[in-house]
C-alpha cells in the first residue's frame, strides 16, 4: 500500500504541474450564483473546480449546501489522484453496477486502499459521513496502517466512537477540524463546498516545499567524496565534547586535511557545512557559557557556516543544562546556524526526558528529531524497521501544538539494522554488506514502510537487514511534509547511499 501511497503522490505532483499555470479568478467570475463571493469556502470550490476535481451541478449552480455522496466523492478522489478509472468485467460491490457512470471510480477507490471489501455494498447514494470522509481520505494516502495503530491512542473528540484512529489523523494532519474542540460529529454528513475545502489543504501540503535535504558525512569515507548535488547541508564528524574537570574539550577529532576536503566539497557543491560534535552527558558537567564560547570559536575559525550538536538519551536531570547550553550556543554563534539533536517523543521506544522541545526550539534553528526505534523476535525472524513510519507521525502530531514545525528536522538513520536468527544485532563491514545485497532477497514491508533483506553471513549464519530505501524515504518526507517539517537529514551518507538507495523493484 505504500508503494501505491508513493505513485499516487507523484501522480498528484504531476497534475499539478500540469495544472499549476491555471488562472485563479475570483469567485463572483466563476459562473456560481449561489456561491456568493466573500463565503468562507469561495476561493476552495474556485480552486477545486479550476484544477478540475470539481463540477458544478450546472453552469450557473455549484450546489452549494448540498450533501456529497459516496460515488461522487469516488469520482472526486480519482480526479484529485490521477487514478485512471477501469471498466471493471465483475463488480467489486453488489449495488454499484459495472455500467453506471460512477463505477470505474469505485472500483480505482477500491484499487487503491481508499475504500475495503469488507461489505458487499458500497451504499453510493448515500450522503458521505464526516467519519466516512476521514477514512477514505486517510486510506488513499497510504496511511491506514498506522490509523489502525493510532486508534489506540487518546482522541480530543468524545463523540468519535469508531474509525478513532483515521479520525485522529485526518485532524492532526490539518484536513479536518471539530465542530468544536471535543466534538468531531463523526455521523454528520460532508456537504459539496466542505469537501471542497478539505481537499484543497491537502492539495496545499502535497505541493507545499518539499523538506529542505541535510546529510551527515562519514568519517572513514572521505578518501571517495560522495557526491553531494542536491544536498542543502552537510554535516562534517569533527569529534566528541566532553566535560574532564569542569573544563570542555573536544576528543577524537578527524584529521585537519580530511574535515577540509569534507568542508571544501560541501561549499563547492553549494551547501552549507556544518561542524558535527556528538557527546555524552559530561558534556554538560562543564561551565556552560565556557562551554559555549568554546564551540563558537571552534566554529568560526574552521570556517564553517554552523554547528550540529548531538548529546543523545538525555535524562531529566540534564534538561535545565542542555536547555541553557542552547540558549548560550545561539547568542555566542550570532547568525550562524545552530542545529540540535534531541531524542524525540516515542510511543512504543524508550522515552528520554532530558529536552525541554519547546525552549530547544525557539533557541535553535533547527531542532532535529531523531526518532525512537524498536524491534521484536518471533520464530527466528527480527523485525527492527529504521525510523519507524508510526513513532515519526506520533512526534511530529504530539509536537506541532508547541512547536514551529518548519524548524524541525527529521532525523532518518539510512545505516541498515542487522539481526542474526538468534535475535542478536550484528555489524557487518560494507563489503559484509555488499555480499549480503547481492546474494540476499530484498523485501518491502508495506505495515512497517520499510525494506529488508534476508541471506547469509559469511559465517553461515542467517541475516535480516531492514534498511530505508528510495521508497521508504519518500514515505516518510511525504508524511514529514504533511506537518510542514522544515528539513531531513540523512545519516552515513558515503558509505550507504551507494549501496541501499537503489530503487527496489
Amino acid at each position: 500500500m505504500m508503494r501505491q501511497a508513493l505513485r499516487r503522490a507523484m501522480a498528484c505532483f504531476l497534475l499539478a504541474a500540469v495544472l499549476s499555470t491555471a488562472a485563479v479568478i475570483p469567485a463572483s467570475a466563476a459562473g456560481f450564483r449561489d456561491v456568493p463571493s466573500g463565503h468562507w469556502a469561495a476561493e476552495s470550490i474556485e480552486r477545486c473546480v479550476s484544477l478540475g476535481f470539481f463540477q458544478g451541478k450546472s453552469a450557473s449552480q455549484f450546489g452549494m449546501g448540498e450533501e456529497m455522496t459516496r460515488s461522487a466523492f469516488a469520482v472526486v478522489l480519482c480526479r484529485f489522484f490521477g487514478w485512471e478509472t477501469p471498466v471493471p468485467d465483475q463488480a467489486t460491490f453488489q449495488d454499484v453496477p459495472v455500467n453506471v457512470w460512477y463505477a470505474g471510480a469505485v472500483e480505482a477507490a477500491y484499487d487503491h486502499g481508499a475504500v475495503t471489501d469488507q461489505r458487499k455494498d458500497f451504499r453510493p447514494n448515500d450522503p458521505i459521513t464526516r467519519e466516512e470522509l476521514a477514512v477514505m481520505l486517510v486510506r488513499a494516502l497510504g496511511y491506514g496502517t498506522i490509523a489502525g495503530l493510532v486508534q489506540e491512542l487518546p482522541t480530543p473528540f468524545q463523540d468519535v466512537t469508531s474509525s478513532a484512529g483515521y479520525i485522529t489523523m485526518a485532524h492532526d494532519m490539518g484536513l479536518m477540524d471539530g465542530t468544536s474542540g471535543t466534538v468531531f460529529a463523526p455521523d454528520q454528513t460532508a456537504s459539496r463546498e466542505q469537501v471542497a475545502v478539505i481537499l484543497m489543504r491537502l492539495y496545499d501540503q502535497l505541493h507545499s516545499s518539499e523538506p529542505e535535504t541535510l546529510a551527515m558525512l562519514s568519517a572513514s569515507e572521505y578518501g571517495e567524496m560522495a557526491d553531494m548535488t542536491g544536498l542543502n547541508v552537510v554535516v562534517v564528524p569533527a569529534g566528541r565534547l566532553i566535560g574532564a574537570g569542569g573544563r570542555p574539550m573536544i576528543t577524537g577529532s578527524i584529521q585537519a586535511e580530511a574535515a577540509g576536503q569534507m568542508l571544501d566539497a560541501a561549499h563547492q557543491a553549494g551547501a552549507k557545512a556544518l561542524l558535527s560534535l556528538d557527546g555524552g552527558p559530561s558534556a554538560l558537567d562543564a561551565d556552560i557559557q565556557e562551554t559555549a564560547k568554546m564551540l563558537a570559536q571552534t566554529v568560526k575559525e574552521s570556517g564553517y557556516d554552523g554547528l550540529f550538536l548531538d548529546i543523545p538519551q538525555l535524562k531529566g536531570e540534564k534538561k535545565r543544562d542542555m536547555t541553557q547550553l542552547t540558549k548560550a550556543l545561539a547568542a555566542e554563534l550570532g547568525e550562524l546556524s545552530l542545529y540540535l539533536v534531541a531524542e524525540a517523543p516515542t510511543w512504543a521506544g524508550k522515552a528520554y526526558d532530558g529536552y525541554d522541545y519547546e525552549e530547544l526550539a525557539r533557541a535553535a534553528d533547527h531542532l532535529v528529531l531523531r526518532v525512537g526505534s524498536y524491534e521484536s523476535h518471533d520464530d527466528g525472524f527480527s523485525t527492527a524497521p529504521v525510523s519507524p513510519l508510526e513513532e515519526v507521525y506520533y512526534a511530529l502530531a504530539l509536537l506541532q501544538d508547541g512547536i514551529d514545525t518548519s524548524k524541525l528536522t527529521l532525523l532518518l538513520d539510512t545505516a541498515p539494522s542487522v539481526w542474526d536468527s538468534s535475535g542478536r544485532q550484528r555489524t557487518l563491514s560494507a563489503e559484509e554488506l555488499g555480499e549480503l545485497m547481492a546474494s540476499g532477497e530484498q523485501h518491502y514491508s508495506t505495515r512497517y514502510a520499510c525494506a529488508y533483506l534476508t541471506g547469509s553471513g559469511q559465517d553461515g549464519s542467517e541475516l535480516v537487514a531492514w534498511y530505508l530505501d528510495q521508497e521508504a524515504i519518500q514515505t516518510r518526507k511525504n508524511l514529514a511534509q504533511a506537518f510542514d517539517v522544515g528539513q531531513l537529514c540523512l545519516t552515513d551518507w558515503n558509505a550507504v547511499v551507494k549501496e541501499f538507495f537503489a530503487d527496489s523493484e
